[in-house]
């Protein structure tokens, strides 16, 4: 049983009956309304000993709202629930104070754990003035996949399932694992970053979980892991019932390495509960000009180049690939601020600062490309001729991309004179990744 005094604020009349009632069996006492002015008045008078209350309200937003609440009941609890599941709601609701956020359509028996947790505790103290501005926020885009990327954040955030986030080198997957932690009911816990490399090692491995404690635990580049470590792995979260919750990413979705056997299907499941996949810069063009302007702002040139905030971007930055995608936008800027003595940076300073250079701009390359992929499919189309009748015994694929994996990483290797992170760039993978290759394939090279 729960024991206290709700008040309710929700202008849907069904909402309120379901979760009055659903309070009322649980043996709480509640008063609901559809007005936040009665929400005010309510908590003025000193009712209640705890808040459920909707964002989107006909006399104003719940959250907003927050801030005269925290002056007329500075430890007064308050559960945030809205049909807004974006993880700009969930961070606005966190910053505001907020206990706990629930974005609908929510379990009614989480619901009930949130509100006996909010009655045994007191709200954790955080900044007075939410934020107002996207600029302020730890996700910087507005395009439709960031949007749907928001939505998913949000719908898992405080769910129990481990979220595996896959995406291309740069795209920012780290960062969201971090936001997932501080936006999290589990934010005041530990968090704790796991290379593949350190889960070799039993007791380095176990060492990190319990550092980790009942916090959050991210596992980097999971589709790298060795048969040894994913053994490691594989019993560290089993012998742990009430462990960390783990958020795990890969450059790509697991599904296939596990139907090919490369990863182990036990392992599989305890990781991807939920997947979601991070977009890469391609899918998200428009939000150039937006993260042009945030990375501007970090490095202190807040007033560089107007048109930089104009959404027409010019057609060699929409003609690029953007292989190191987000991170490749940022270390140009930082590039470019560094190297141009003029008070204002403008498209011209950041694409002649790209690694790639103009040429790679204007996709020079993809004639050379077109071709080689003729003269592979050509010598494929000669193989499978040559076997005959006997077609190719089972895991051709694999074969086949070792096969070309090898020298495509020498070659590399070799322009780049041995640098390893420059070569992983080039090839759009990340370092670890590359080391790994390097070492499965036997390829000879001198570090730089």
């Amino acid at each position: 049983m729960i024991d206290g005094t709700v008040l309710l604020a929700d202008d849907d009349a069904s909402v309120r009956k379901v979760i009055s009632r659903a309070l009322t069996g649980a043996g709480c006492r509640v008063h609901a309304t559809a007005l936040l002015t009665t929400l005010n008045r309510w908590s003025a008078e000193g009712k209640g000993d705890l808040v459920i209350t909707d964002v989107a309200m006909p006399d104003g937003n719940g959250i907003a709202h927050l801030k005269e609440l925290r002056k007329i009941r500075p430890d007064l609890p308050v559960i945030v629930i809205s049909a807004q599941n974006t993880i700009i709601t969930a961070i606005q609701a966190q910053e505001a104070a907020a206990f706990s956020y629930l974005p609908k359509p929510f379990d009614i028996p989480e619901l009930l754990g949130r509100v006996s947790e909010g009655l045994r505790h007191s709200r954790r103290r955080v900044s007075e003035q939410p934020p107002t501005q996207e600029e302020e926020l730890p996700l910087v885009g507005r395009a439709a996949v960031m949007q749907k990327l928001y939505q998913s954040l949000a719908k898992y955030l405080n769910s129990e399932l481990p979220i595996h986030l896959y995406g291309e080198t740069g795209t920012g997957k780290s960062l969201v694992a971090q936001v997932i932690h501080d936006c999290s009911d589990r934010r005041n816990l530990p968090s704790v970053n796991v290379a593949a490399y350190q889960l070799e090692d039993p007791e380095v491995a176990g060492g990190l979980f319990e550092r980790a404690g009942t916090g959050t635990i991210f596992l980097d580049e999971v589709a790298d892991l060795s048969e040894n470590a994913q053994q490691i792995l594989a019993r560290q979260l089993d012998i742990r019932s009430r462990g960390p919750r783990v958020v795990s990413c890969s450059l790509r979705d697991l599904s296939a390495d596990m139907a090919e056997g490369r990863f182990r299907k036990d392992l599989f499941f305890r990781l991807c509960g939920v997947a979601i996949e991070v977009p890469s810069l391609r899918q998200r063009l428009d939000d150039i000009p937006l993260l042009t302007s945030h990375f501007l702002r970090q490095v202190g040139r807040p007033d560089s180049g107007p048109s930089l905030a104009k959404g027409d971007l010019p057609k060699q930055v929409k003609a690029y690939k953007w292989p190191g995608n987000v991170r490749e936008l940022r270390n140009s800027i930082l590039k470019a601020s560094q190297s141009v003595p003029r008070d204002e940076i403008n498209w011209n300073d950041i694409t002649e600062s790209l690694h790639l250079g103009q040429t790679s701009l204007r996709s020079d390359t993809e004639p050379a490309l077109g071709a080689l992929r003729d003269r592979m499919r050509r010598s494929i189309e000669e193989f499978m001729t040559s076997t005959g009748p006997n077609l190719p015994t089972h895991g051709l694929y694999i074969r086949v991309i070792r096969e070309v994996e090898g020298p495509l990483i020498l070659a590399v290797l070799e322009a780049t004179a041995g640098n390893r992170q420059k070569c992983a760039e080039i090839l759009g993978i990340n370092r670890n990744t590359l080391r790994k290759k390097i070492r499965e394939l036997e390829i000879n090279c001198k570090d730089q």
